[in-house]
């Protein structure tokens, strides 16, 4: 590896985990304080399980996209680029929306957005490195299920 892959191997996997550690840190309060308080779905996972599968999630997705910013520079290569950028500004506003402001509805249609943005980058990352689409299958698969629960809680709680 190169000095340059190196940087762009660890700018790829530092952005995704500093996007969830400022997420974190303000919503954090919300989750000890009204979360708590909340009625809460019966398939509702344990609050421990959140963290380090986002952790993994978030590894999975800043190395599918190393994976893909190591190709050389072309148009299908920028607009995926640009797609993962749109899913991680997604992804970074749910956690402001559900826990900061306290607005389910809002963050559902938000996670909606999400889940669509996150197949839009699969499809547009597998065409140009499958590995990079099929690994964030995984991701798709539990913005699913949170959608399920965004909806499940916002239901529960109006």
């Amino acid at each position: 590896m190169t000095n340059r892959q190196i940087i762009r191997l660890i700018t790829s996997l530092t952005i995704p985990l500093a996007v969830a550690a400022v997420a974190g840190y303000f919503t954090t309060a919300a989750i000890a304080g009204w979360y708590s308080t909340l009625n809460q779905p019966s398939f509702n996972p344990p609050n421990w399980v959140f963290g380090p599968v986002w952790t993994t999630l978030y590894l999975i997705m800043g190395f599918s996209c190393y994976l893909i910013w190591r190709l050389p520079e072309s148009r299908n290569r920028n607009k995926a680029l640009t797609i993962y950028g749109v899913q991680l500004a997604l992804n970074f506003l749910w956690s402001f929306i559900f826990f900061y402001f306290k607005r389910m509805g809002v963050a559902l249609i938000d996670i909606s957005f999400l889940w669509f943005a996150v197949l839009a980058m699969i499809v547009a990352f597998r065409k140009l490195t499958p590995a990079a689409g099929y690994m964030n299958i995984p991701y798709l698969a539990w913005v699913s299920f949170a959608t399920i629960l965004n909806a499940s809680y916002y239901y529960l709680n109006q």
